[in-house]
């Protein structure tokens, strides 16, 4: 039996997983730890073949940031991811998988032009969030060797049923216009079930290094907004030609860089030796808008 512990409690990520992998109860035992206050430290994670690291600060900040609140992304994101990877291998834990995120590669396109990311592609963080990332893997990629295997997960715009972030505004769009923008873009977007299953093969078949996993399609975010209503027997029409406006208007709000931009990873990055996509797009979203 594979033992793995979520370090973090209470996310989003690591409730997901942690549900997922109860359908394999008799193949994997998954504990949880708090890292708010500091009673972690004399946990032994002696014993886990697999720490998974979800502890952290998410992107909820628009514009300036105070001095202290990004002290707080470097100390959490960043020190914190550190801490754990190294008392992880003093321990003799076999594995440590470090969820990173897009956001090392910093914001989206803006609307009307395209961003699509290689293996050569280099981190360029656009905030300090983006580079708490950054140092974190920087921080624990040199622990990886024979008997400590690290893994670093940069997934796109992670979605599913109760989580947070971009998805569900779009959601509640889609269930009040009936009519909605057209604007070609294209984004790259992972479904939780799809991350939940690409984490357990991290950890079957013992991974080590960089990834990018994605769903097989991209999402344009009109053609999003229209599935979403689908999903609930509603209709949304699509109208061209109010890219212009959107751009006009994108200078004064960053939400429509957020909603029409377009970040995407190369197909090729996302590639692996065993299907992890458990839902297509389409699958997904009906997974995720229906009880």
């Amino acid at each position: 039996m594979k033992k793995i512990l979520i370090t973090g409690a209470n996310s989003y990520i690591g409730v997901s997983f942690e549900n997922y992998m109860k359908q394999w109860a008799d193949k994997y035992s998954v504990d949880t730890v708090d890292m708010i206050d500091g009673t972690w430290r004399e946990k032994d994670f002696g014993g886990y073949d697999a720490v998974f690291h979800v502890a952290g600060i998410a992107h909820s900040d628009n514009g300036k940031i105070s001095a202290e609140k990004e002290k707080l992304y470097y100390a959490v994101n960043t020190d914190l991811t550190v801490e754990t990877a190294k008392k992880a291998k003093a321990d003799g834990v076999k594995q440590f998988i470090f969820m990173s995120s897009a956001i090392v590669y910093g914001e989206s396109a803006p609307i009307g032009k395209t961003k699509n990311i290689t293996k050569d592609t280099p981190t360029s963080p656009a905030n300090c969030y983006g580079d708490s990332k950054v140092q974190a893997e920087n921080g624990i990629l040199p622990l990886n060797d024979e008997t400590f295997k690290v893994v670093v997960l940069r997934p796109p715009m992670i979605y599913g049923k109760g989580s947070k972030g971009n998805y569900p505004t779009l959601a509640k769009m889609a269930l009040k216009m009936p009519v909605f923008p057209y604007v070609k873009n294209e984004r790259s977007m992972l479904y939780i079930g799809n991350l939940c299953e690409f984490i357990r093969l991290m950890i079957v078949n013992g991974e080590q290094g960089i990834f990018w996993p994605q769903n097989g399609e991209y999402s344009n975010t009109a053609e999003l907004v229209k599935m979403i209503a689908a999903a609930h027997g509603k209709k949304v029409s699509l109208v061209k030609g109010f890219g212009w406006a959107l751009k006009v208007m994108s200078p004064f709000t960053g939400l429509v860089n957020k909603a029409f931009g377009s970040l995407s990873y190369d197909m090729s990055l996302s590639e692996y030796k065993e299907n992890y996509r458990v839902a297509t797009l389409e699958e997904s979203i009906k997974m995720t808008e229906i009880n």
